[in-house]
């Protein structure tokens, strides 16, 4: 990066009818970047700083909460991949019958990546938001090859502090992505008559024991009940069915929208 002074030493050279070879060799810079500083002397200003876990004394992200959010989101639905650019991009796959989701998760990116754009890449059914940086892998260090839950997923403790700090955006992030809210219902035969009963519920299946856990976990924190219920010998599933439960997760995470 040379001196504003060096670039307008060139130009004021170049402006007296010197050659850009002549101004090249006395001032130790390329035509090239004399041709550049031509068309623009002051140059422009960087972007994509580093992030809060890279400075000398590492701090949590800047915005928590939605970093809470978007690692929930990350865990359910999410990837992290090298690009060409010597960065990584970071894509969640949000489901195209949730619109507000799709919004949510693109504003969590930005909130955290502030000096970054986010993008949306339609996919048949969804569409992945992505966001490139080169420190996805300093704040998700979760990040490995392969799948997730061929790996062990343990959570850093300074994402330990942030999850308990905003442990409802957790829990929302992952409901987001991996989880739902359905109605169930059920028949009580009484006095004689069968009657229909329909309760909510929601539901949270991931195949990683890991993941599963930081989400009960977190369920445990909050008081909330929550039960496995395992399908074909599988405890993928977990499900908060209990009335009380229920509210508290209407009441903090709601239905997909």
């Amino acid at each position: 990066m040379h001196h504003i002074a060096t670039r307008a030493r060139a130009l004021a050279l170049v402006a007296q009818g010197r050659s850009l070879n002549s101004v090249s060799k006395e001032l130790g810079v390329s035509r090239a970047a004399i041709r550049e500083w031509q068309v623009r002397l002051i140059p422009l200003q960087r972007t994509g700083g580093s992030c809060e876990r890279c400075l000398p004394i590492p701090q949590p992200p800047g915005d928590p909460a939605a970093y809470s959010y978007l690692l929930g989101l990350y865990l359910g639905d999410g990837c992290i991949s090298r690009s060409r650019a010597s960065s990584y991009v970071m894509r969640i796959a949000c489901a195209d019958a949730w619109p507000g989701l799709i919004d949510a998760c693109e504003s969590a990116l930005r909130a955290v990546r502030p000096d970054h754009s986010a993008f949306r890449v339609p996919k048949q059914g969804c569409t992945m938001v992505t966001m490139a940086s080169k420190h996805w892998t300093c704040l998700f260090p979760q990040h490995g090859p392969g799948r997730k839950h061929d790996r062990a997923i343990v959570l850093a403790p300074w994402q330990q502090s942030v999850v308990e700090a905003h442990p409802w955006e957790f829990v929302r992030g992952l409901i987001h992505s991996d989880g739902c809210r359905v109605t169930n219902w059920t028949t009580r035969t009484v006095g004689g008559e069968v009657k229909r009963y329909e309760y909510p519920r929601y539901f949270f299946t991931n195949v990683s024991a890991d993941i599963r856990r930081l989400f009960t976990d977190t369920l445990d924190r909050l008081g909330v009940e929550w039960k496995v219920c395992s399908r074909n010998g599988n405890p993928f599933n977990v499900s908060v069915a209990r009335k009380a439960s229920v509210a508290l997760m209407d009441a903090h995470v709601g239905p997909k929208y």
